[in-house]
């Protein structure tokens, strides 16, 4: 049974008309980069909760959380309406294994986001344990607008930190920009021109490993190509493979 700590809204950062970041202070058990928890709010007497992975690392105190509003939604909504000093409630312990001890041995470390889906791997990246074992990390954020890369400058700052070691491509999938791939993920692995772009090879000789985060559909037909095309399989706890998803529950 879930175990709720009471938490304070700081700050709510709009981006968009419907992209917006929360930011609350809560005693919440300690996390590991990538995973999520979930926020909950009383509405009309019942309970309502859902699942949003950290963006902050586990490192910082201020706790943030990237989310999109559904306006017929029954929860988001009531989330962007909070103001600072709001209250609403917190699961005490993170869930999830989208996290770097569970990657296997690799070169090359894909992460690969659509939406706010980024949010895991800003989390990872911040938090750094871990990561030294890689020689190439390859962060991937596709949306629909350019407006939408609501945290561009600190990923940007991010690949400073890390100093060559850290490959940024952004994807805008409604709308040509120069310096952006247009497009869907799985089309430009299957036309390779995200490889070319990068200039690294994504295959199965154990020198790769893809992590796929965000819509549903992306997960699923980005799975099937790398299977079909690039011999590429699900890691398994107790069976290690070249992919790696998160599953919210």
């Amino acid at each position: 049974m879930t175990e709720w700590v009471n938490a304070e809204v700081i700050d709510i950062i709009n981006w968009t008309d419907s992209l917006f970041s929360l930011r609350i202070n809560a005693p919440i058990a300690n996390f590991i980069a990538g995973q999520f928890t979930k926020l909950s709010l009383n509405v009309n007497g019942k309970r309502i909760s859902r699942a949003y992975s950290y963006v902050n690392a586990p490192s910082q105190k201020l706790l943030e959380f990237y989310v999109i509003n559904i306006p017929d939604g029954k929860f988001t909504p009531k989330l962007l309406k909070l103001k600072p000093e709001d209250n609403l409630m917190i699961a005490k312990e993170a869930s999830g294994f989208f996290i770097i001890k569970a990657i296997p041995k690799c070169d090359n470390l894909w992460m690969l986001a659509t939406g706010t889906a980024i949010g895991p791997y800003l989390s990872i990246l911040q938090q750094r344990d871990g990561l030294e074992r890689f020689k190439n990390i390859i962060l991937v954020h596709a949306v629909r607008y350019i407006k939408d890369l609501s945290y561009l400058l600190l990923m940007e700052e991010l690949k400073e930190i890390y100093q060559g070691k850290l490959h940024i491509q952004t994807i805008i999938s409604r709308e040509k920009k120069h310096g952006h791939l247009h497009g869907r993920i799985p089309c430009l692995i299957k036309n390779n021109l995200l490889e070319e772009t990068i200039g690294i090879s994504i295959n199965n000789d154990n020198s790769n490993h893809i992590m796929l985060c965000g819509n549903p559909q992306m997960i699923v037909d980005t799975q099937k190509l790398l299977q079909e095309s690039r011999n590429m399989y699900k890691n398994m706890r107790d069976k290690p493979g070249h992919i790696t998803t998160e599953n919210y529950w």
